[in-house]
C-alpha cells in the first residue's frame, strides 16, 4: 500500500481504517466510497452484519468492487460481534476471502491455532493475518497485556491486535508501552471515552492502525471518533513520535470547545503539538502516569482546577492567591510543572472592555472601580472572578450552595458571603454587576438559570457557561435590559494567553475567534 497516495504530508504511517457495518453489499460498497472521500486508507468489512450472507458472491464483490483494500472480520458473538453461527463455516468464509484477495482478514485469538490449523499454511502472500483479543471490561496490568501479546505472535500473526476498555484515563499508558515496544506491527486501541487518546496518539507510538468512523456515532466499538475529526480536528497525519501532548483536563470534557481551538492554531502557525480532551478522574493519578517530556502542558476546567494546583511543583502567585490553577506548564530544562490561573485574566478584561464601552470612564481607572461584583460560586472559576474583581478594586459578594466555601473565599477579596438561596432575594444597588461562574445552565440542560426574572437591578451579567453560548441567565438579563458578556468572550481571552504560554508564540487571534465563531 503506497502511503503518500493520500497525504503527501504525512508524519506518521498509521493508517485509518473505516468500519463498514451494514446489512447489503450495496450498502457496504456505498460506505465504503464515502469512507474513501472522507480520507480513509483501508476498510473493515464487517460481513457479521450482512443479512443472507453468501461468502462466495458477497466477498468477491465486496474485495474486487470496494474502492479501498480491505480488511474482513466475521465476528463472532462471543467476541462481540453479530455473528452466531457455525464455526466452521465462519472460518471457511475468512479462508475464502483471502483466496480472493482481501489484504487482511481478523481472527480472534481463541481460535487463532485452530484457524491456523485448517487452512494448513494456505495463504496468498499478499494477505496478512490480523489475530485480536477484546476486553470489554477493563484494561488488564502491563505484564497481562504483554503476556497477551507474546502469545498473539506465537499463533504467526502478522499484525498483533489487543482492544481493551478504559475504566481510568492512565489505562491508555499501559497500551502506549506496548506499542511502542513490541516488534511486529500492532494495533493497540483502549475503548470508551476515557480511551480516546489511544485512538488519536496510536500515531504517535506508531501503532498500524486505527479506527475512525463514517458518521458520529455509528460506531464498531465504543469512543471511536470519526475519520474527519481525526484528521481535521487533530491534524492525524501530522502527528509524528516527537509531537508535544497538550489537552484539556475536566469531567464531564466531551463539551469543550478547547480542541477545536488550540489544534487549528497549532496547524496554523506550524507548531508540532496536538491537544486532546482529557476525561480525568483523578489529576494525581494522570499526572504521575504521563510524566514524560512529551506531555507538555495542560488547561483545567470544572472540577479540577484546585486538585491541579496541588500538583504544581511551582505555583504563579496570582493562582496560589485564587486556590486553582486553570493552565499548567511541563518546563523543558527540569520538567518542573508550574501551575497558572488566567481565568481571572480572560473574564476581567471581557467585563472591563463590556463596561468601558458603556461608562466612558478613563483608561487608567477600571470601570469596575467601586462597583458591587456579585461572584455565583466559589469554585476554580469564582475564586478566580473574585480575586480578579477586587483587584481592580471593586467590591466583591460572593454567593454559593454551601456558606462555609462563600465565606471563606468572601473573606479572602474582603467581600461579603452569601447563600444561593439568598441570592434570590438579594436586591442590590443599582449599577451591579453579576457573574455566574457554576454550570447551572451548561448543556445538557440548558433551561436551568440561576434567578427568577427580573434581573433589572444588574447593570451588568456574565456567564462563564459557553455551550451554549447564549444561555438562559444571559437571555433573561438582556431582556431587562442589562448589558451582557458571553462565557465565549473569556475563554477566548484565556486561550490566547495560554497559546503563548504553551507555544511561545504569539496567538493566532483572528483564526481563534473565527473558529469558536463557527462552532457556537
Amino acid at each position: 500500500m503506497d502511503l503518500q497516495s493520500t497525504d503527501g504530508m504525512r508524519r506518521n504511517s498509521t493508517l485509518i481504517c473505516a468500519p463498514i457495518m451494514a446489512e447489503s453489499v450495496d450498502q457496504m460498497l456505498i460506505q465504503m466510497k464515502r469512507a474513501k472521500e472522507l480520507g480513509a486508507d483501508i476498510a473493515e468489512v464487517r460481513v457479521d452484519f450482512l443479512k443472507n450472507f453468501s461468502p462466495r458472491n458477497d466477498l468477491e464483490a465486496l474485495i474486487k468492487q470496494g474502492p479501498l483494500p480491505t480488511l474482513i472480520t466475521y465476528r463472532p458473538k462471543w467476541e462481540g460481534g453479530q455473528y452466531d453461527g457455525d464455526e466452521n463455516k465462519r472460518q471457511k468464509a475468512l479462508q475464502l476471502a483471502m483466496e480472493l484477495g482481501a489484504d487482511f482478514i481478523d481472527i480472534e485469538l481463541k481460535v487463532a491455532q485452530e484457524f491456523y490449523n485448517f487452512i494448513q499454511g494456505k495463504k496468498p502472500e499478499k494477505v496478512k493475518i490480523i489475530v485480536s483479543s477484546h476486553n470489554y471490561k477493563c484494561t488488564p496490568s502491563i505484564e497481562d497485556i504483554g503476556d497477551l501479546a507474546v502469545r498473539i505472535q506465537a499463533t504467526g500473526a502478522d499484525i498483533v491486535k489487543i482492544a481493551t476498555t478504559a475504566l481510568d484515563i492512565t489505562d491508555n499508558a499501559r497500551m502506549f508501552h506496548i506499542i511502542a515496544n513490541l516488534q511486529v506491527p500492532v494495533i493497540g486501541l483502549v475503548m470508551g471515552e476515557r480511551g480516546l487518546m489511544s485512538r488519536v496518539l496510536a500515531a504517535k507510538y506508531g501503532a498500524f492502525l486505527t479506527f475512525g468512523s463514517i458518521e458520529a456515532g455509528v460506531v464498531s466499538a465504543p469512543g471511536q471518533p470519526t475519520i474527519q475529526d481525526l484528521l481535521e480536528l487533530y491534524n492525524f497525519r501530522q502527528i509524528g513520535a516527537d509531537t508535544k501532548v497538550y489537552g484539556v483536563i475536566g469531567n464531564p470534557i466531551g463539551h469543550s470547545k478547547s480542541p477545536l481551538l488550540y489544534n487549528a492554531a497549532f496547524k496554523h502557525v506550524g507548531f508540532n503539538g496536538i491537544y486532546l480532551p482529557l476525561l480525568v478522574d483523578n489529576v494525581a493519578n494522570f499526572i504521575s502516569t504521563y510524566s514524560s517530556p512529551d506531555f507538555a502542558g495542560y488547561s483545567f476546567t470544572i472540577p479540577h482546577k484546585e486538585d491541579g494546583l496541588k500538583c504544581c511543583n511551582e505555583v504563579d502567585p496570582i493562582a496560589k492567591e485564587i486556590g486553582a490553577i486553570s493552565c499548567m506548564i511541563r518546563r523543558p530544562v527540569d520538567g518542573k510543572l508550574k501551575g497558572y490561573n488566567v481565568d481571572y485574566l480572560g473574564a476581567i478584561k471581557a467585563i472591563e472592555e463590556a463596561l468601558g464601552a458603556s461608562s466612558g470612564a478613563p483608561a487608567s481607572v477600571s470601570p469596575l472601580a467601586g462597583k458591587l461584583f456579585v461572584v455565583v460560586g466559589a469554585g476554580g472559576a469564582g475564586k478566580a472572578l473574585a480575586y480578579g474583581a477586587y483587584e481592580k478594586g471593586a467590591r466583591v459578594v460572593v454567593a454559593n450552595r454551601t456558606f462555609g466555601k462563600a465565606k471563606e473565599l468572601a473573606s479572602k477579596v474582603g467581600g461579603q458571603a452569601i447563600t444561593l438561596a439568598e441570592l434570590k432575594d438579594f436586591h442590590p444597588e443599582e449599577g451591579t454587576i453579576l457573574a455566574n461562574t457554576t454550570s447551572v445552565g451548561m448543556k445538557p440542560r440548558i433551561e436551568d438559570t440561576l434567578l427568577p426574572k427580573p434581573l433589572k437591578h444588574y447593570a451588568l451579567v456574565f456567564d462563564a457557561v459557553y455551550t451554549p453560548k447564549s444561555t438562559t441567565l444571559l437571555r433573561e438579563a438582556q431582556e431587562a435590559g442589562s448589558t451582557i458578556v458571553y462565557g465565549t468572550e473569556m475563554f477566548i481571552n484565556q486561550a490566547f494567553v495560554q497559546f503563548e504560554r504553551f507555544t511561545g508564540l504569539p496567538a493566532p487571534k483572528q483564526l481563534i475567534r473565527d473558529v469558536l465563531a463557527r462552532n457556537t
